[in-house]
Formats: structure tokens, C-alpha cells, sequence
């Protein structure tokens, strides 16, 4: 029986039913009531690269026992496991607690992810290396060093993109690639404040989407739940802000232009606006080129993202068009492969 994990389990069962066994932590454990009201469980279970929601009905043999599993348990699975329009689902599938050796050897994660997102970590560290501007330099030099741990474990989001343990990194890391690409198309953009305001943007995250040290289940905390990530990656940036200012390097900057306090403000409306629109949770409306830039690196890279879960997840319902996957507004739909020279 192969061992998958989860990512690769749903890309496989989206094409044939996989006879497999996978490990995960159990994120969340919920009861519900089916219409005709008989209870069952719904699992969200995470591994290093990705999650799934599972249902247990009331007449699996190990129902209680899966009820009674403790938070957050590490747990392996196996079965018959296919796909269908509400996630992956298994048959005659059997689940047991690992062991202290088996978590262990779980928590170290995928090596493929682990490779990607450590070369991601360089590439941020590496762009953050090459701004020129003094204060913005200080600033995420400072960042980096400090929560630097915190913001590798980070997720991206809860669900929709990057929904992982590491996910920030793979996301920021993209969006810079992003960024450097497009100040090439448009050499007015000012590149150091567009690489900060891409480092800084989802800073909040490091609370609201966190993970503990050893674990791939989200933590949930009340700074994350009661204040957002916007304003907690205001704050941030302001503490951080007056912390560079006291520092003996700081002497210098009074002289320069534009003012210490104008590229301050100009950081903090990348972040206020990324989202675009209030209505998305934005408390300001992009009113920079840099803002307009942010704004539509970070839109892109959280699409592309979505698209590419779901040509793995989605049923095909017909050659090259999947089921609708939130939050995408339409069917995805296969991409065009690149024109190659035929052989002559």
C-alpha cells in the first residue's frame, strides 16, 4: 500500500481511486446532524502540504473512537480513498494514533515542501539584501531577525491559498519574483518600497494564521480573531518603526529624502490597502502606483494558487473543465499547453 501525502492523495484520487495510507494532524473535530437526523463527525486533517475534510458517518466502527480522539492527535489513515464534488472521500478506510517515533518522523515534514520553501526563504532574504533605501533596509533586516522563526511556520490563509504550514514564505517569495519582474515593465516604481510593502503586507499573519512549533494544525489566538491581520501588520510595522529610529545607525537618517516620516506612511498604506476594497477588508483604497501594484501581485498569486488546487481537487467534470472551487468565480478550466515546434 503507497504512502501519500495529502496533496499528492488528492491529485491522485482526482484521476483513479487510490488504495494508500497517509498521516496527518487532526486540525479541527466537528459533530453535525445529517437531515434525517443521524449524527457524524467532519475531520480537517493537515499534513506539510495540504488539508482535507472528511466525513465520518455514525455507522463507521471506529465512530466513537474517533470522537473521543484528543485535540490536535497525530493519526495515520488508510483505505480505498477517491474523489467526488465534495472532497475526498474513503471506503472500508481505517484510522490509529502514531506513535511517539511516527510523530517524529511526520513532523519534519514533506522533503519536497521543506526544499521549496527554504529556497523561497533565501530568494526573501536575498531581495530584502538588495534594497537600497537605509531605513527600509534596517526595517525588514530587522523583521527577519526577529521573527524570522514565526514567520516560516506562518499560513497564507486558512483555507483559500497557501492554506499551510510555510505558506507565507512560498507566497511572499512569489510575489517578490513578482514585483522585481514588473518594476522591469514600469521603472517609475519605487522597487525598495514595493519589496518592504510586499514582505510587510501579511505580516499580521504570523498571529492570525500561526502554527506551534510542532505541529500543521492552525493555532487560533485572540489577537488574530479580534484584531485582523491589517491592523496587527500596522502595529508591527510601527514598533519596528520607532525601534530602527532609536538604533545608532538611525543618526543619519534625518538628512535624507524623502523624510523618515513619509516612508513610513507610505509603508503603512501598502498594508492598509492591500486587500483593495473595504468591502474585502481593507480600511483605505490603493492610492499609489506601489499600492495598485501590491495589491494585484498579491490578487495574482493568490489566484494562480487557487487554480492550481484545483486542477488537483476538482472533479473534471468534462476533457479540461473542473468543478467550481471557492472562491473562484467560474469553472476552472484547463490551461493552454505552450506551442512547440512539431518534428519534421
Amino acid at each position: 500500500m503507497d504512502s501519500l501525502t495529502i496533496a499528492k492523495l488528492k491529485q491522485a484520487a482526482n484521476e483513479t481511486p487510490q488504495e494508500a495510507f497517509f498521516q496527518a494532524q487532526v486540525q479541527d473535530r466537528s459533530e453535525r446532524t445529517t437531515k434525517t437526523g443521524s449524527p457524524y463527525l467532519e475531520l480537517t486533517l493537515t499534513d506539510a502540504t495540504s488539508n482535507i475534510t472528511l466525513k465520518v458517518w455514525s455507522n463507521h466502527p471506529q465512530f466513537s473512537e474517533i470522537n473521543d480522539l484528543p485535540p490536535a492527535a497525530f493519526v495515520r489513515l488508510e483505505g480505498l480513498w477517491t474523489q467526488n464534488q465534495y472532497g475526498i472521500d474513503g471506503k472500508r478506510w481505517q484510522l490509529r494514533v502514531l506513535d511517539e517515533g511516527e510523530i517524529e518522523e511526520f513532523l519534519r515534514g514533506n522533503p519536497e515542501t521543506a526544499r521549496k520553501q527554504e529556497a523561497d526563504w533565501d530568494h526573501i532574504v536575498a531581495a530584502c539584501a538588495t534594497i537600497a533605501d537605509p531605513r527600509l533596509q534596517a526595517l525588514t533586516s530587522k523583521f527577519l531577525e526577529e521573527s524570522g522563526d514565526r514567520f516560516r511556520r506562518a499560513a497564507a490563509a486558512r483555507r483559500n491559498h497557501h492554506a499551510r504550514r510555510g505558506g507565507l514564505v512560498e507566497h511572499v517569495a512569489q510575489m517578490m519574483r513578482t514585483a522585481s519582474a514588473i518594476c522591469t515593465a514600469y521603472p517609475d516604481l519605487n522597487e525598495d518600497l514595493l519589496l518592504s510593502g510586499v514582505l510587510f503586507h501579511d505580516c499580521g499573519k504570523l498571529w492570525e494564521n500561526n502554527y506551534p512549533e510542532a505541529g500543521f494544525a492552525q493555532s487560533v489566538n485572540l489577537h488574530g480573531e479580534m484584531m485582523g491581520h491589517i491592523p496587527l501588520g500596522i502595529e508591527l510595522v510601527n514598533k519596528l518603526w520607532r525601534d530602527v529610529l532609536n538604533s545608532s545607525e538611525a543618526g543619519s537618517w534625518d538628512s535624507l529624502e524623502p523624510s523618515n516620516d513619509l516612508v513610513r506612511l507610505h509603508l503603512l498604506h501598502l498594508i492598509a490597502s492591500h486587500h483593495g476594497t473595504r468591502e474585502f477588508g481593507s480600511p483605505t483604497f490603493p492610492s499609489t502606483p506601489e499600492a495598485f501594484a501590491l495589491h494585484y501581485i498579491d490578487n495574482l498569486d493568490a489566484k494562480y494558487e487557487m487554480l492550481s488546487m484545483a486542477y488537483e481537487d476538482a472533479n473534471e467534470l468534462a476533457p479540461g473543465i473542473f468543478s467550481k472551487q471557492f472562491p473562484l468565480p467560474a469553472n476552472p478550466i484547463a490551461p493552454l499547453p505552450p506551442f512547440t515546434e512539431s518534428p519534421s
